[in-house]
C-alpha cells in the first residue's frame, strides 16, 4: 500500500440511509460501511430492527446477527409514520447519496416516501428496493422471506435426494444474503452512472431473482432440451465423480473432478490408472451414465483412508479435495488463519472481542475493515440530528416526546 492511500477507503464520503429491516436490503448497507460509507441505520423508536432480536442473544441481549451484520452502521431513532418523521426523513436524504429500503411494496408511497417524493428534494438520490417479488408485476404485493425467495426462484427444489422432501439449501438466509450482495452492486453501479448523469435512480430486486440468477445451466438447458433438473443429493449435474465422500475416522471431503484429467489424477492416486484415458470411465459421460457406480468406487477408496491423510494424499495428486467443515473446524483451520477470515472485533458492552466474518473482498490498496459491532438503539440520535441537521436540544426533546425519534 502507497502512503498517499493509507487510510483511505473507497467509499469514504458517501452517505446511505438504511430505513430497511432483517438482512436482505440492510446487508447491501454494511458492505458499503465495510469499505468507508456512512451508513445511518432508520429505525422505529422503543422498537428497532427486529434483526436485534432475531437468532441467539449476547450477553447484552442484542443479538448475534445484529451485532455482525449491523457492524459500522450508526443508528438513529425516526418513525416514517408520522408526518413529523416523514419531513424529517426527507432532511436526511437531502444529504444522502442512497437509500436502501424494505418495505413491502406500496409502503413507503403511502407515507409520502416513495422514490419520486425522495427525488424532489434529492434529484441524484439512488434508491435500493428489495421486496419479495420486486416492485412490478403480478405478484409484487406479496410479502415475501428469503426462504421463499429460495423456493420462488427455483433453488430449493434442487436441495436434497430424489427421494424425499426437498430441504433447506444450506440456509434459509441466502436470497437475503445474495440480494444485499446485488443490491451494493446496483447502488455502486447507480453511483457511476450519476457521475455521468447527475440523476439518480432506482435498484429493483425481488429476493426471487437473486437466486434464480446463479442457477446456472438450468434455463438455457430447459429451453434448449426440455430438461428439468431434480434434487441429485450432494451430486453435481453433468460432473463426476463430484460429490462428497465418507473418511475412515468419520469425516467427509468433497472432491471435485470437473475434467476428464483431474479424473485422470484421481484414477491413478486410486491405483486404477485402466479406468481413465481410454478406459471405461476415461470420459465424463461415460462416468455419467455410471454416475452411482462411480461415486460408490470412490466412496469405498476414500474410506481407507483418515482425513488427513486424505487430504495430503489429494493435494500431491493435484486432485481438488477439501474438508466438510463444521463451524468448529474453521476456528481451526491453518488457511482461515493465515487469511484472516474470522474477525475479532473487541467492543466494551461485551466480555472479551466477537468473532465475526471478516470483509469480503480483500483490496490491496483499500481495504475494508470493521470498526465497531452493531450500534445501541438510536446511539447516534445526537450526532446525526444535531450535528447533520443542526436539531437543537429542545428541538430533539420535543420530537422524542411526540414518538417521532
Amino acid at each position: 500500500m502507497t502512503q498517499a492511500l493509507a487510510g483511505i477507503r473507497p467509499l469514504d464520503g458517501i452517505r446511505v440511509l438504511d430505513a430497511a429491516t432483517f438482512i436482505a436490503a440492510p446487508f447491501c448497507g454494511t458492505l458499503l460501511a465495510e469499505f468507508g460509507a456512512e451508513v445511518i441505520k432508520v429505525e422505529l423508536p422503543n422498537v428497532g430492527d427486529p434483526l436485534r432480536k432475531f437468532g441467539t442473544a449476547s450477553e447484552i441481549g442484542l443479538t448475534f446477527p445484529w451485532l455482525s451484520e449491523a457492524r459500522n452502521k450508526k443508528s438513529v431513532t425516526l418513525d416514517l409514520r408520522k408526518p413529523e418523521g416523514a419531513e424529517l426523513f426527507k432532511r436526511l436524504v437531502e444529504k444522502a447519496d442512497a437509500v436502501c429500503e424494505n418495505f413491502q411494496t406500496g409502503t413507503l408511497e403511502g407515507w409520502g416516501l416513495g422514490y419520486e417524493a425522495l427525488k424532489a428534494v434529492n434529484p441524484g438520490l439512488v434508491m435500493l428496493r428489495v421486496t419479495g417479488y420486486g416492485q412490478t408485476g403480478p405478484f409484487a404485493g406479496r410479502p415475501g422471506f428469503a426462504r421463499i425467495g429460495q423456493a420462488f426462484g427455483g433453488l430449493s427444489v434442487l436441495a436434497g435426494y430424489p427421494d424425499r422432501a426437498p430441504v433447506t439449501p444450506g440456509s434459509s438466509t441466502i436470497a437475503d444474503y445474495m440480494s444485499g450482495l446485488f443490491g451494493a452492486y446496483g447502488v455502486l453501479l447507480a453511483l457511476r452512472a450519476r457521475e455521468r448523469t447527475g440523476e439518480g435512480q432506482v435498484i429493483d430486486i425481488g429476493l426471487y431473482e437473486s437466486v434464480f440468477r446463479i442457477l446456472d445451466e438450468l434455463v438455457p438447458n430447459y429451453q434448449r432440451t426440455g430438461y428439468v433438473r431434480q434434487r441429485m443429493g450432494p451430486g453435481t449435474i453433468n460432473v463426476v465423480p463430484h460429490s462428497h465422500y465418507p473418511t475412515k475416522d468419520g469425516h467427509w471431503v468433497a472432491i471435485a473432478c470437473t475434467t476428464d484429467k483431474i479424473f485422470e489424477r484421481l484414477a491413478n492416486l486410486m491405483g486404477r490408472p485402466d479406468l481413465a484415458g481410454a478406459g471405461p470411465w476415461g470420459n465424463y459421460r461415460e462416468r455419467d451414465r455410471e454416475r452411482d457406480k462411480v461415486d460408490a468406487f470412490v466412496g469405498e477408496w476414500s474410506t481407507r483412508f483418515d482425513l488427513r491423510e486424505l487430504l495430503e494424499m489429494c493435494d500431491r495428486a493435484q486432485v481438488p479435495c477439501g474438508p466438510l467443515h463444521t463451524v468448529d473446524t474453521l476456528f481451526q483451520d491453518p488457511q482461515f488463519a493465515a487469511r484472516e477470515n474470522i474477525a475479532l472485533v473487541p467492543d466494551a458492552r461485551l466480555t472479551g472481542p466477537l468473532a465475526v466474518p471478516n470483509v469480503v473482498p480483500k483490496l490491496t490498496d483499500t481495504p475494508g475493515r470493521i470498526d465497531h459491532l452493531g450500534p445501541q438503539l438510536g446511539e447516534h440520535n445526537r450526532e446525526i440530528y444535531g450535528g447533520l441537521l443542526g436539531l437543537t436540544d429542545p428541538q430533539l426533546a420535543r420530537l422524542a416526546e411526540l414518538g417521532v425519534i
